[in-house]
């Protein structure tokens, strides 16, 4: 039987557990509390237990500024376990502000975390049957601007220059999958029409029938530092290489269809 273990039962790997349930798939993952149907992180025994016995491994933990705690506390282990396919979620935040240009998996890695550029380069070193996959930004069921506009949230920011790419949770899962049966590397998953993230609010508004909120300048607007950070960065994220190597497709090419699947 194929046995997956997933550190970090996040938003993006429970939905990839659950598909591969459906397939037939015994899925154990690890949470920081070890709440019911997981393992806490910390138990040492359990986790170790798990890697002994898992064909494919993924981390979707993201790392802190000490580094990455899977890798800190667990590397040594996973570098030596009997798994076949080793995954690690990753960010397309690596790339830095391209200034709205297009990049691939060759694009130098100069964002501005460390701590993210660094675990990137980790897991791509780990071993030699890792698949890094480089994700910008996630949204579908129950996280998207849809949710937002309901509760007052979206904002529409006068940055017409900006440009983002995102990913709908369905088409990770879809990838990673995919990726069984593909060759090791670094992958971008992002849909096929970057875009303003305006764009976005005004057509979720449409879609629900909600006022459109006001345009702000970025200062005007208050969002958390991290919500800034996002308008920090502007690029394209070029899907190709997991076109080409993987057979993968994103079922949602667009925020369009993507938006209709997250209502």
């Amino acid at each position: 039987m194929a046995r997956m273990l997933i550190f970090g039962m996040g938003y993006a790997a429970s939905h990839l557990a659950g598909r591969l349930r459906a397939r037939g798939w015994d899925v154990a993952g690890t949470t920081t509390d070890g709440r019911a149907g997981s393992i806490a992180f910390t138990d040492e025994r359990a986790v170790l237990a798990a890697l002994r016995g898992a064909t494919h491994i993924l981390s979707s933990v993201p790392p802190f500024e000490g580094g990455d705690p899977v890798l800190a506390r667990y590397g040594d282990a996973i570098a030596l376990a009997p798994a076949t396919w080793t995954g690690y979620l990753s960010s397309t935040g690596v790339y830095g502000d391209a200034g709205g240009a297009w990049v691939d998996e060759s694009a130098r890695v100069k964002g501005r975390r460390a701590d993210r550029n660094a675990a990137d380069a980790a897991w791509s070193a780990l071993r030699g049957d890792v698949r890094v996959f480089r994700l910008p930004g996630i949204y579908g069921p129950g996280r998207s601007i849809l949710d937002r506009i309901r509760e007052g949230r979206a904002h529409r920011i006068n940055l017409p220059d900006q440009v983002f790419s995102r990913i709908h949770v369905d088409d990770i899962a879809r990838g990673v999958i995919a990726s069984f049966r593909g060759p090791a590397g670094v992958y971008n998953l992002a849909d096929d029409e970057p875009c303003h993230q305006n764009r976005l609010v005004e057509w979720g508004c449409a879609m629900l029938g909600a006022a459109l909120p006001p345009l702000q300048t970025l200062d005007d607007a208050g969002l958390s530092p991290a919500a800034r950070a996002f308008y920090a960065e502007n690029r394209r994220v070029a899907n190709g290489k997991a076109k080409r190597l993987l057979g993968w497709k994103p079922r949602y090419p667009t925020f369009r269809e993507g938006l209709a699947a997250s209502d």
